[in-house]
């Protein structure tokens, strides 16, 4: 038993966040971006993060990435402390970071590549992604000539080529048209019901929040600090029909009376 399997042995979470503190050095100026912060996320569960501007989600976000070190307190995966990027942590931000010269494939080859992956095994693996986002027609397609969302359904692409155990999404759909952002949202929790990753998935978007979600966690700000989570009981597949539902309604209506009544 390798010493990552003796330490996630030893926890039932996927994700453990113990009283992190961020504070960022402004000049003579002390910004105090998140407080006290404890979280405990679950094998394969999706999270949603939502919360006013300045309430410390993206910092959160950085920090399970290892691209931000906490002030204090520990975050660990699988019972391993976080002390810098990991391909297991797959990070997807609203900016789709595409390489304009390489084709959809070479996009989601990349990665691998650079992990020296065999070239058969690499185009192989890329392939199953690529048809899983509904990008087969485009696999030799140059970004430019692409939609926001299927540039996002790349970038996602690549980030699951990776086989990452944790997809850190920071407001991927945030450029978005709001039917495409609609359809992307359904897109990916038919990504994630076929892979089953463990999400953490930051937005503004309260609507987002409640249909993508096992759980929300409503952030508050000054310093930024988890006011409380909504546990979201609605089955998935999540449809259009659980969207107009009115369960849905009341789990919105939950969310944001959270959010605004801060």
């Amino acid at each position: 038993m390798t010493p990552r399997q003796r330490a996630g042995s030893m926890i039932d979470q996927k994700i453990q966040v113990q009283h992190i503190s961020k504070t960022f050095e402004l000049g003579s100026e002390r910004f105090d971006a998140l407080g006290d912060v404890s979280l405990t996320v679950r094998e394969n569960e999706f999270i949603t993060v939502v919360g006013p501007s300045g309430c410390g989600k993206s910092t959160l976000m950085n920090i399970l990435a290892g691209l931000e070190e906490p002030t204090s307190g520990t975050a660990h995966v699988d019972g391993i402390e976080v002390d810098g990027p990991s391909p297991e942590r797959g990070v997807i931000f609203q900016q789709y970071a595409l390489f304009p010269w390489l084709t959809v494939r070479q996009n989601v080859e990349f990665g691998l590549k650079t992990a020296k992956v065999p070239a058969a095994e690499r185009r192989q693996r890329a392939q199953h992604f690529i048809d899983m986002v509904d990008l087969s027609d485009f696999a030799d397609s140059l970004p430019k000539t692409l939609s926001g969302g299927m540039k996002q359904r790349c970038a996602i692409a690549r980030a699951y080529a990776m086989n990452p155990s944790i997809l850190l999404m920071d407001e991927p759909f945030g450029a978005l048209d709001a039917l495409t952002r609609v359809r992307m949202q359904e897109h990916l929790l038919q990504t994630w019901e076929q892979e089953k990753r463990t999400i953490v998935f930051i937005t503004h978007d309260v609507d987002e929040a409640a249909f993508l979600a096992n759980r929300v966690v409503v952030m508050a700000a000054r310093p930024g600090r988890i006011d409380r989570i909504i546990d979201v009981d609605l089955p998935y597949p999540r449809t259009e029909q659980v969207r107009l539902s009115p369960e849905f309604t009341a789990v919105r209506n939950e969310i944001w009376t959270s959010v605004y009544h801060q």
